[in-house]
């Protein structure tokens, strides 16, 4: 099943920093001054004949950047390119950070209430203090406390968005950092912008998001006998891209253990509320059972609010060394000027309070995700490929590895032409394995549910009010379009 190997050890370096495989090749702590701790992140340390000159002339390739993991294996793959030649390849921007894989769209209109609440907040010009103000705070403190987090609100802080949220919190820990394979795409990036040596810890064949316990504690071994300072575990219990929902066994273990090697954790509960079954379904948050050495973070645009709306929260917990902390990550947040817009954090405050509407759009969101994202699940494993059933979110995250051959014959030998030839045949994303820590040799993709709900505001509410939507005719046109592409890859 996908998601339970590793490129190589426990603990091996998170890939992308061999340019010549897109794999990583296990560094040790300390090399990173030589291949990867540079001020700009994801700089090309191997480059064949005649490319710096090509790079040189070309303003846009005249500075470092932040390159996903395999990005450049897809340039040295191409047969066509002569050493000194300028990339010619119709996709060859779709490497880049810049160019990552946004989370799973919805494809739900925006709930009318809170529409309503952002157009009357409109007329405010200032933004939110660093770290929001004390009515978003204190509606994300009683959001929390609803699902058994207590807290203060002078423990929450909020940005706009999980990826400057994240990086201020990282950049407010010391250390190493620890994630699981494969992770969200963002994840990575924020490690790497600031320089700090991540590594990826394979996880177990149940789940996603939720690292292997011993494996975890085999890399905080290894990396502390090769003189790294292992100091922070990112884990999510609902995870993407794997769209599983970690076992409590599971999250205890790994809690244990982290905690037990002097970690702190950040959990990432963006998706917690789009658990597809919630009632048959039980969620341990690490914050309740680690309530000193757990840090929760949540993006509003996982259920509650649209991505175009960017708003996301972070619980500390009530310990005079996280009060340290979220010290620094406001610091940080104020740094880069990452203040929440005041009409944003009004309708954000209304969202986290819950109004039944609120509530009635995550219900139905979950019921709705439940039947087509299984739909989805059997077409996929109809073609002979494998996947885990999808527990929440809007995706499913597929191995086609079993359709190796076949892929093969139609030119696709690794994630990033996996991920360009269903995004062609799909019109949709589908984002490749590699861009969630995966190895670029593995066939894995995240596949978006999304885009089968229709293609209109008035389509996606019928989708979302019907008894039966998977016998709505754009629901039944959509899945069957689906379902083609991946018939073609049994023949």
């Amino acid at each position: 099943m996908h998601g339970t190997e590793d490129t190589g050890g426990p603990g091996n370096r998170a890939p992308a920093q061999d340019p010549s495989h897109g794999q990583d090749p296990a560094r040790r702590p300390g090399e990173e001054a030589v291949h990867g701790q540079d001020p700009a992140p994801g700089q090309d340390s191997v480059r064949r004949p005649g490319e710096e000159d090509a790079h040189a002339q070309d303003p846009a390739h005249g500075q470092d950047r932040a390159r996903w993991p395999g990005e450049e294996a897809f340039h040295a793959q191409d047969p066509a390119r002569r050493p000194g030649d300028r990339v010619g390849h119709p996709h060859e921007d779709h490497g880049p950070v810049r160019y990552g894989p946004p989370a799973p769209d919805p494809g739900l209109p925006v709930v009318p209430e809170l529409a309503a609440v952002l157009a009357a907040a409109s007329a405010r010009t200032r933004p939110e203090p660093p770290g929001g103000g004390p009515v978003l705070r204190e509606a994300a403190r009683g959001y929390w406390d609803r699902r058994g987090l207590h807290g203060t609100a002078g423990s929450i802080a909020a940005a706009p968005g999980a990826q400057p949220l994240l990086l201020a919190l990282i950049g407010a820990h010391g250390g190493d950092v620890l994630m699981p394979r494969p992770c969200p795409a963002t994840w990575m990036p924020q490690a790497r912008l600031l320089g700090r040596p991540a590594y990826h810890v394979p996880t177990p064949a149940e789940c996603g998001g939720v690292p292997d316990p011993y494996a975890l504690l085999e890399t905080v071994r290894r990396v502390r006998a090769e003189g790294g300072r292992p100091k922070l575990l990112l884990l999510s219990v609902v995870d993407d891209p794997t769209a599983t929902v970690a076992p409590p066994e599971l999250v205890r273990e790994a809690c244990e253990a982290a905690v037990g090697e002097g970690l702190h954790i950040i959990s990432d509960e963006t998706w917690r509320d789009t658990v597809h079954r919630p009632r048959d379904t039980v969620l341990l948050s690490p914050a309740e059972m680690c309530p000193d050495d757990v840090t929760v973070i949540a993006d509003l645009a996982g259920a509650l609010a649209p991505a175009a709306w960017p708003v996301a929260v972070a619980r500390f917990p009530d310990t005079a060394r996280a009060a340290v902390r979220h010290a620094r990550t406001l610091d940080i947040l104020t740094a880069l000027g990452a203040l929440v817009a005041g009409p944003i954090a009004h309708a954000a405050a209304h969202a986290l309070a819950e109004p039944d509407s609120v509530r009635d759009r995550i219900r139905r969101a979950a019921a709705l995700q439940t039947e087509v994202a299984a739909a989805a699940h059997r077409t996929v494993l109809g073609s002979g490929a494998l996947a885990r059933p999808p527990q929440a979110g809007r995706h499913l995250y597929a191995d086609l590895g079993p359709l190796r051959s076949r892929l093969a014959g139609l030119g696709v030998t690794d994630s990033m032409e996996l991920e360009e030839y269903l995004t062609d045949r799909l019109g949709a994303p589908a984002p490749g394995g590699h861009r969630f820590g995966d190895e670029l040799g593995a066939l894995r993709v995240r596949l978006g549910t999304g885009p089968l709900l229709g293609a209109t505001p008035q389509q996606q509410t019928e989708s979302l009010t019907a008894a039966k939507p998977l016998e709505l005719p754009h629901v039944a046109q959509a899945l069957d379009a689906f379902a083609a592409v991946f018939a073609a890859l049994r023949r």
